[in-house]
C-alpha cells in the first residue's frame, strides 16, 4: 500500500531567515499571524558567518539593528560579520520566531487557491508565500573565466576567506564596488600587487569614520538619502530605480584614494582572455596569478514555478507585492522601495508593508470565508 502524506498547513511561509526574513517574521508576529520561516543554512546568521574572515559591515552599528532590537555595539563602530551573525541568531530567539534551519526550498507552485512549498524535508501548503531573500543569491562569473590558464587561482568574492588562499603574485579583482574595494585593500596590505578592474561606482563624499560623519553626516546618508530621498515616492528615486543597468551602491568606507595609497592600480574593464591571461578593453594583458570575481549575482529564483516574472527574469512586483499573484511577495530585493531596501536599517520598512498587506488580506478572508462545497 502506498502511503500519502498531506502537507503541513500555515497561513504564511517565509523563505529565508536572514535580515529580510526575520524582519517579516517580526512584523507578522506583531500582528498575530501564523507563519513559519524556512532557511537552508544550519544556523540563523550563517549567511554572514560564511563570508570572508575580516569582513566588517559597511554601515555603522547605529544602523545595523532590526526593528525592535538595537544592535549591541558602540555607536560609530563597524561590527564584524560574526557579530552580525550572532545578532540575527539572538533576534530570532528574543522574539521566538518560528525558524526551521537546514530546510532548502526546492519548488513553489500554486495548488488551487493556495501555494505548495516543497523542500528537502517535506511540503507545506500556505495562503501566502514571502520570498525574503536578497537579489544576491547565485554568484555570477563571466564565461571567459574558463579561458584563463589553469594555473591562475580563481574565486568569486563569496568563496574568498583570506590571503592564504592565493598564490604569490599579482591579483586581479574584477569589480570595483564595496566588496572589491575591501578585498583589494586587505590583499595589498598582505603584499600582493593588485589591479582593480571595473567602472567607478562613486563614493560617499566624506570619511564615514571621521568626526564630522559621527556628528551628522552618517545620518544624512543612511537615513535621509538612502532611506527617504531615493525611494519610489520621489522623482529622483524613481529615476534612480528605473535607470538602465544595476543600482550600484557607492563606496562607503574604503575609497579609491585609500586603495591608491597602498599601491592598488585601477585598470580598464576586463573583456576576455588572451593566451590564458586576463585581457582588458584597452588591449592590455595582465600577468595575474590570481583573479577574484566581484562580479555580482543573479537572483536564483528558478525554483519558483509560477508565471510571475517579466521578460528580463525579474519578478513583477510593487513594493514586494505581486499584483498578478495575490498571496505572493518579496522582501529584501534591490531597490524594492528605496536604496536602503537591501540594507539592514531599511529592510524593516519593506517587511512591515508586506506584513500589513498579508494581515489585511487574511482578515478579509476570515470575515468572508470561501463557501464550502456540499456533497450531493
Amino acid at each position: 500500500m502506498t502511503r500519502t502524506y498531506e502537507p503541513e498547513r500555515f497561513e504564511t511561509v517565509v523563505i529565508g531567515a536572514g535580515q529580510a526574513g526575520l524582519s517579516v517574521g517580526y512584523h507578522l508576529a506583531r500582528r498575530g499571524r501564523r507563519f513559519v520561516i524556512l532557511d537552508a543554512h544550519d544556523r540563523v546568521g550563517d549567511v554572514w558567518r560564511k563570508r570572508w574572515d575580516s569582513l566588517r559591515l559597511f554601515s555603522p552599528a547605529e544602523y545595523d539593528g532590526l526593528d525592535g532590537m538595537p544592535f549591541p555595539a558602540p555607536t560609530g563602530s563597524f561590527p564584524h560579520k560574526n557579530q552580525m551573525a550572532d545578532y540575527l541568531e539572538s533576534y530570532a530567539a528574543r522574539f521566538a520566531l518560528p525558524v526551521r534551519t537546514g530546510v532548502r526550498v526546492t519548488r513553489v507552485t500554486r495548488r488551487g487557491s493556495r501555494y505548495l512549498v516543497e523542500s528537502t524535508v517535506g511540503r507545506i501548503e500556505a495562503d501566502h508565500v514571502v520570498v525574503a531573500m536578497s537579489t544576491y543569491q547565485h554568484a555570477k562569473v563571466p564565461g571567459y573565466a574558463r579561458e584563463l590558464d589553469g594555473s591562475i587561482v580563481q574565486m568569486h568574492s563569496t568563496e574568498y576567506q583570506n590571503p592564504r588562499q592565493l598564490r604569490p603574485g599579482g591579483v586581479l579583482i574584477v569589480g570595483a564596488g564595496n566588496s572589491g574595494a575591501e578585498i583589494a585593500l586587505e590583499l595589498a596590505r598582505a603584499g600582493h600587487p593588485i589591479w582593480v578592474s571595473g567602472p567607478d561606482v562613486g563614493a560617499v563624499p566624506f570619511d564615514i569614520q571621521g568626526f564630522a560623519a559621527r556628528l551628522f553626516l552618517r545620518r544624512l546618508v543612511f537615513r535621509v538619502v538612502f532611506h527617504r530621498l531615493l525611494t519610489l515616492s520621489t522623482p529622483i528615486g524613481r529615476k534612480a530605480r528605473f535607470s538602465p543597468g544595476p543600482h550600484r551602491t557607492p563606496l562607503i568606507r574604503t575609497k579609491r584614494r585609500d586603495l591608491t595609497a597602498v599601491g592598488v592600480e585601477f585598470v580598464e574593464r576586463t573583456a576576455g582572455a588572451r593566451e590564458g591571461r586576463p585581457l582588458l578593453t584597452d588591449g592590455r594583458v595582465l600577468d595575474a596569478t590570481n583573479v577574484i570575481w566581484c562580479t555580482g549575482f543573479d537572483a536564483g529564483l528558478s525554483w519558483i514555478d509560477i508565471p510571475l516574472f517579466d521578460a528580463d527574469g525579474a519578478p513583477r512586483e510593487h513594493r514586494g507585492v505581486v499584483p498578478d499573484e495575490p498571496g505572493f511577495y518579496f522582501v529584501g530585493r534591490d531597490f524594492q522601495y528605496a536604496m536602503s531596501s537591501t540594507m539592514i536599517h531599511g529592510v524593516g520598512r519593506d517587511a512591515d508593508y508586506v506584513a500589513g498587506v498579508i494581515d489585511g488580506r487574511a482578515r478579509t478572508v476570515s470575515l468572508h470565508p470561501e463557501p464550502v462545497a456540499m456533497s450531493a
